[in-house]
Formats: C-alpha cells, sequence, structure tokens
C-alpha cells in the first residue's frame, strides 16, 4: 500500500501517463496554494493590544455603570431618606471635584502668565474667593479625622450639624434656604450695635458740617429709612480717618463688625482688623471687576449670591430688586479710595438694614 501511494504521487508529480485521482488532484492544488502565497491564516480577527485594552475598559464602564444603576434603584425602594442624602453627597463630591480642577486652571494660568488676584475677570475672583472658604472648612473636617476610627464620628456629626461642618454643596435646596435665613439672622443681631457706635461717635466729629451729616443718617436708619448714596458719600472723610478709620476702630466695634461679614469675633483685635481689612478688600476688588463686566452679565443665581456677600438676605428679594441693590452698591464701591475701606465695611449695615423687601 505504501510503494502504491508514492507511485501514484509521483506520477502526479512528474506529470506521468494517466490522470492523478481526485484525492491527489486535491493535496497538490493545497500543496501549490501553499507554497505560492505561504501558510493559510486563520479566519479569526485579532485587534492591535491598543484596541484590546480600550474594549476591556469600555465593557468595564458599561459593567460599572448598569451595576451602579441597580444599587441606586435598590436604594431608592427601600432606603428612600438615605437615598436621597446619599445622591446629594455624591454630586457634592462631584460639584466639589470640578470647583478643584477649575480653580487649579486659574491658579496655573495666574502663575504661567504673572496675574494677580485683582487683575483677573470677576467670575474668576468670586471662584477663587468661594473655593477658599470651602476648602477651609474641608481641611476641619480632615483634621476632626485623623484620630483612629474618629471618621465615623465624622460622619455622625456631618449629619447632626450640616450648617456648621458642611459646604453649600452638600445642602439639600430647603437646607440652603433655611440655612441662608439663619446665617443672615446671626448677623442681623450686630446691626443695633453698630448704629449704636455710630451715634456714639457723633460727638466726636470736629467738623459740625460731618457731624450734622452723621446725625441725619442716624436718624434715618433708626425710622426705617433706605438711606440714599450721596447721604453716605457725604461721610467718607469720617470714615477715612478719626474716629470711624479702619485703623481706629474699637475691639468691641470690630467684633461687631466681623459678626455682621459672617466672620468669627473669638480673635485678638489685630487679627481681628487685619481679616477685616483683608474682606473688605477683597470685595472692594470684586466690585470693580464687577462693575466692568456689568450686572447684566450675570445669571439671577450670581446676583442672588453677590447680594448676599454684601449683606443683604437675597433669598427673599426678587431678581429685579436685587440687581438694583446691586447697582447701588456698586456705585458707592467703585467711589471709594482704599483709605476709605471703613465706609464699604459699614455699608453691609447701612445700605441692607432698611432695603425694601427684606426680611424683619
Amino acid at each position: 500500500m505504501a510503494v502504491s501511494r508514492m507511485c501514484w504521487a509521483r506520477a502526479a508529480l512528474w506529470g506521468s501517463a494517466g490522470p492523478p485521482g481526485p484525492y491527489v488532484a486535491r493535496r497538490l492544488q493545497f500543496v501549490r496554494s501553499g507554497m505560492a502565497w505561504g501558510a493559510p491564516r486563520s479566519s479569526k480577527l485579532h485587534l492591535s493590544p491598543k484596541a484590546d485594552v480600550k474594549s476591556l475598559i469600555s465593557y468595564v464602564v458599561t459593567k460599572t455603570k448598569v451595576i451602579n444603576g441597580k444599587y441606586h434603584r435598590f436604594l431608592g425602594r427601600h432606603f428612600p431618606r438615605f437615598y436621597v442624602l446619599y445622591t446629594i453627597f455624591m454630586k457634592g463630591l462631584q460639584m466639589l471635584w470640578a470647583d478643584a480642577k477649575k480653580a487649579r486652571r486659574i491658579k496655573t494660568n495666574m502663575w504661567k502668565h504673572n496675574i494677580k488676584f485683582h487683575q483677573l475677570s470677576y467670575r474668576e475672583m468670586e471662584h477663587l474667593r468661594q473655593f477658599r472658604r470651602d476648602v477651609a472648612k474641608c481641611l476641619f473636617l480632615g483634621i476632626l479625622s485623623i484620630p483612629p476610627f474618629a471618621n465615623y464620628l465624622v460622619f455622625l456629626l456631618m449629619y447632626l450639624f450640616p450648617r456648621q461642618l458642611l459646604i453649600q454643596h452638600f445642602w439639600t435646596p430647603k437646607q440652603q434656604i433655611d440655612f441662608l435665613d439663619i446665617y443672615h439672622a446671626l448677623r442681623k443681631q450686630s446691626h443695633p450695635e453698630i448704629l449704636c457706635y455710630l451715634e456714639k461717635v457723633i460727638p466726636l466729629i470736629s467738623d459740625s458740617g460731618l457731624r450734622w451729616h452723621m446725625t441725619e443718617l442716624c436718624t434715618k436708619m433708626q425710622r426705617g429709612t433706605h438711606p440714599a448714596i450721596h447721604d453716605i458719600l457725604a461721610l467718607r472723610e469720617c470714615f477715612s480717618n478719626r474716629p470711624l478709620g479702619m485703623n481706629q476702630l474699637h475691639a468691641l466695634q470690630m467684633k461687631a463688625l466681623s459678626r455682621a461679614m459672617l466672620l468669627t469675633p473669638y480673635l485678638p483685635p489685630v487679627l481681628l482688623r487685619y481679616r477685616l481689612k483683608t474682606h473688605t478688600t477683597v470685595i472692594h476688588q470684586l466690585d470693580k471687576a464687577l462693575a466692568k463686566l456689568g450686572i447684566g452679565q450675570l445669571t439671577a443665581q450670581e446676583v442672588k449670591s453677590a447680594c448676599y456677600l454684601r449683606g443683604l438676605n437675597s433669598t427673599h428679594i426678587a431678581e429685579e430688586r436685587c440687581r438694583t441693590w446691586l447697582g447701588e452698591w456698586l456705585q458707592l464701591s467703585c467711589s471709594l479710595k482704599e483709605a476709605e475701606l471703613s465706609l464699604l465695611l459699614h455699608n453691609v449695615v447701612l445700605l441692607s438694614i432698611n432695603y425694601i423687601g427684606t426680611r424683619r
């Protein structure tokens, strides 16, 4: 059998007489095609290593989204209250992370182009100012979490005292309104004390005209009248030197003004004066940038936030009235020099205490 097969193969290769059988013909065709085109290829398509990695990542992301969606539906059905807190917490983390990336871009741009803080646009300045305050609050929570197992206690404290320990990203919509009302009520408690100090310094004013203007202003404030801008600007000399200049304020006055600015009053007088100067300077720089941008370019939320920062409880005031009040503030602020910032500091009370629409 072996000899016969070899003979038939030799006859097929050398063209001997007699047609080859079908088996030999198929083998010959296969051998010749293999010799001409090389080894046969697999029918399966192999992707490059990069494509394999991308497809794997896409698969993992898709599966993670599916699992996450099931987990959210499970929490929503069985633990609705916890699901609300969980959703707010996750959204808060996303917003805080987005704020951090934006702040980093702004700081990088400042470093590359040698730009100072007061040279930034209004929105960039406001973002950095608010982000610094948020980071300070988060750092306090981080310090509390350092001891072993203290993180469990921190989560409990965050749940019990969200206003004191959490930033606005982690507040519910109802909490945002309620907490802003509480903060405004706290700073409003210092308004009568600040007006009382203004009345006490009237005899210390040497100029009779300025003394009369101050008496008229205090009388209007006590009657519930909203002062005009020219009435306040007429007293700018009193707030640049004695008795109401920034460097002439007494400790009790600075404590009351710190509460009106939502700053801690429990600091030594030197630090109180420094913080008031720094905070008022930042607001003055923001005012100049906002005047350059224009109030009309701000959204409704930006207008209300700007008014609240400057002493007005804008949560219950219509947007148009907020824009009108903010225009009055900018008119006064842009007229002041750096030496007259004490007047800008007192405007937190003078312009907001009797404004139409404010809650008593």
